[in-house]
């Protein structure tokens, strides 16, 4: 790494940092041997291909109601508290789900834990940005992502094995069994290892802002470009296992294998990107990762082999290419006051329009695959091409565009 910023010094002096990242792991590693194969959960269970889109547009809808109350605790009560709050909050929907074996009793427990990852983010980026250096943000920001890949590449493969070994039924609920003991191991490490942070008391007009008026010009049209790209993400997000595992013929195991090719594919790229993110600007990376989002849909398409869906998955890999530079890019963006909160609120709004797709994925799939497919794919042309004419580069001092 440049300069004088030793990572394994960091870690070494770091605490919260690296007790975050242990948290990320642990719950990341049991909601991904589980999460993953909840569609399958569902039909195995008596659940429909409605029931399916509602599960993936309720992912949505909830991403987006939690972050932005997850950025405002963040501010008020501290990092700390928030990620303990927010992990125990998920536990208590596993055990809904462990013991209920209905799928009315998954769109319940999804409330709680399906979006672990949005109402923690916030706090997460808060704490980076206090033990990053400004200048290293998209580095520390990959940091999270490359260790937050690590369960996503491992947690299908176990629970690909689950299933194998116990059924679509059984094997799911045993993967949450895990999840759940994973997340006590997490708040113990949180608990024992993270610094209790000290947030600033707001300035009472300061805390007033209005929502609007945490957007710059350069961030609302990022947002606007970044709704429209997942749009292409979401609109076949929750069919995906099923195209593969039921329409082409692949095992759940397999289809774990893919999911770790994708993962290691984005690990391998989130460093070095974030690097030259950090150094040459942000713009052409986000715009790159946009492009691949773009891509996935279309290729999964027409992907009917192990070794195609291999090569669909490495696209969608690299739709990674840029994410956390994008995520830095909007805490460089935010406001220094409330950094936590414009980061929930971002999510707040994209994700509230992206439900809208993510419900209407059911009716694009029951008219066909391609539909669904090549519908996603003109959404991300749209959100491309208006990133690449109206989106704003700050990553180097002096450049606008």
């Amino acid at each position: 790494m440049p300069g004088d910023f030793n990572l394994k010094d960091f870690f070494k002096r770091n605490g919260s940092m690296t007790a975050m990242l242990a948290l990320v792991i642990l719950v990341g590693l049991g909601e991904k041997m589980a999460e993953r194969f909840l569609p399958l959960y569902l039909l195995a269970i008596g659940g429909s291909t409605w029931a399916i889109g509602a599960l993936n547009s309720m992912d949505n809808l909830l991403s987006a109601l939690y972050s932005f109350p997850g950025g405002y605790l963040a501010d008020r009560i501290g990092y700390k508290k928030s990620l303990q709050l927010f992990t125990a909050v998920a536990m208590f929907g596993y055990l809904i789900v462990i013991l209920i074996p209905a799928w009315q009793a998954v769109l319940i427990g999804s409330v709680f834990f399906i979006s672990w990852t949005a109402v923690s983010l916030p706090a997460i980026m808060s704490l980076v940005a206090k033990a990053v250096p400004k200048e290293k943000r998209s580095f520390g920001v990959s940091l999270h992502s490359f260790f937050r890949r690590i369960p996503m590449a491992l947690g299908p493969v176990i629970g690909g094995i689950l299933i194998g070994v116990y059924g679509r039924s059984v094997g799911v609920r045993v993967a949450f069994g895990a999840a759940f003991v994973m997340g006590a191991v997490a708040l113990l490490l949180v608990g024992r290892y993270m610094t209790d942070d000290k947030p600033e008391k707001p300035d009472p007009l300061k805390a007033r802002m209005k929502t609007r008026e945490l957007f710059n010009p350069a961030l609302r049209s990022l947002l606007a470009s970044d709704i429209l790209v997942r749009f292409a993400e979401q609109i076949p997000y929750a069919f995906v296992v099923i195209w593969v595992v039921d329409n082409n013929g692949i095992t759940p195991l397999q289809f774990g294998l893919l999911t770790t090719i994708e993962m290691v594919t984005a690990m391998l790229v989130y460093i070095p990107v974030a690097r030259m993110a950090d150094s040459y600007g942000k713009k052409r990376f986000v715009l790159i990762t946009f492009m691949f989002f773009t891509a996935f849909p279309l290729v999964l398409l027409v992907s009917r082999s192990f070794p195609m869906l291999v090569v669909a998955f490495i696209i969608r890999g690299l739709k990674e290419f840029g994410e956390p530079t994008r995520k830095a890019l909007i805490m460089d963006l935010a406001p220094e006051e409330a950094k936590a909160r414009t980061f929930g609120a971002y999510y707040l709004i994209r994700d509230i329009v992206v439900s809208v797709a993510a419900l209407s994925s059911a009716l694009l799939w029951n008219i066909s695959p391609a539909t669904n497919f090549i519908v996603a794919t003109c959404f991300g042309v749209m959100g491309t091409v208006l990133f690449a004419i109206y989106g704003k580069d700050i990553g180097r001092p002096g450049q606008s565009r």
